[in-house]
């Protein structure tokens, strides 16, 4: 693989960026080099059985989970203390022990199915036009969460964790709120992130549509997005490093490098700018747009 600086840091940049925006950053990144043409369709091919363009991306993710980690530390100390306490008393009394132990059973699901379908759905599907017609399908599904949203009659019940404390930060609020889901909700919020495998489908995205399904605000689901989002796309990139350590990164550890640190500072940017997005405003321009880039692309993918 001969992949060059520019194309190493325009890709850290889209990878950190949309893969936190509902947008899917697998989709753009498949995607847009077919737009572009030339050197870059060649380099940057993630559908090939043995793909080092794949292992660099996914090991952008390191960066991208290390962004979330750091902006979302203090929710990170007080889950993880949750599930320490948790385990050693042996009881999930507490609103930090529960959303602790909601996270981990809402991973579950994309696990599994990233282990026995992701090599299957990416050199099938992962390739531009698909790609293109996946973004715009995501977009339709980013639109009918608003719709769901809208319909949904019932709110997240905290009254199993009490009411929260308003005096409370306003992040610690929101875990306690995140905290009364029930299981099986919080299995089928994580099990949304099964359809990101599908190269155009966002994580982020599906993730937050299933919570505005179940009737969470905007905030609470891109919270609950995100803080679910950073041990599956932590351990996607760490199981991708030793193929970088390999054959596959032959060459281009400088450039993983330079793509890691504009990953992880787009990240942390696109993060900060979401969780306030997200306080007041929809997916709906999210939608729009992935719904006329994915038609518009796979138009001109056609056509050439």
């Amino acid at each position: 693989m001969s992949l060059t600086y520019p194309e190493a840091i325009v890709v850290g940049l889209f990878q950190g960026v949309t893969e936190l925006f509902p947008v899917s950053s697998l989709g753009h990144s498949v995607i847009i080099p077919a737009l572009i043409g030339g050197r870059w369709a060649r380099d940057l091919n993630v559908s090939a059985p043995e793909s080092p363009y794949l292992a660099f991306i996914v090991g952008l993710h390191v960066a991208t989970a290390l962004a979330l980690i750091v902006f979302f530390w203090r929710d990170w100390v007080r889950i993880v203390g949750g599930l320490l306490t948790s385990i050693r008393d042996r009881r999930i009394q507490t609103p930090d022990q529960r959303l602790a132990w909601l996270l981990i059973v809402a991973t579950v699901p994309v696990g599994v199915a990233g282990l026995l379908l992701e090599h299957t759905f990416r050199t099938v599907l992962g390739k531009p036009l698909p790609s293109s017609l996946f973004l715009a399908a995501n977009g339709v599904v980013l639109y009918g969460g608003e719709l769901l949203r809208r319909r949904a009659a019932k709110r997240v019940d905290t009254a199993t964790m009490g009411a929260p404390d308003e005096r409370l930060p306003p992040d610690v609020v929101s875990d306690r709120r995140l905290a009364g889901l029930g299981w099986g909700e919080s299995v089928l919020i994580g099990a949304a992130e099964i359809l990101a495998l599908l190269p155009g489908i966002s994580r982020s995205g599906a993730t937050m549509v299933a919570g505005l399904a179940r009737g969470l605000s905007h905030e609470d689901a891109a919270r609950f997005s995100f803080l679910l989002a950073t041990p599956v796309i932590l351990a996607a990139g760490m199981l991708k490093i030793p193929d970088l350590t390999g054959p596959l990164g032959a060459g281009i550890h400088g450039q993983v490098l330079a793509g890691s640190i504009v990953s992880g500072i787009g990240a942390y940017v696109a993060v900060r700018f979401l969780v306030r997005y997200f306080e007041t405003r929809t997916l709906i321009p999210f939608a729009v747009y992935c719904t006329v880039a994915g038609l518009a692309s796979a138009a001109y993918l056609a056509l050439t």
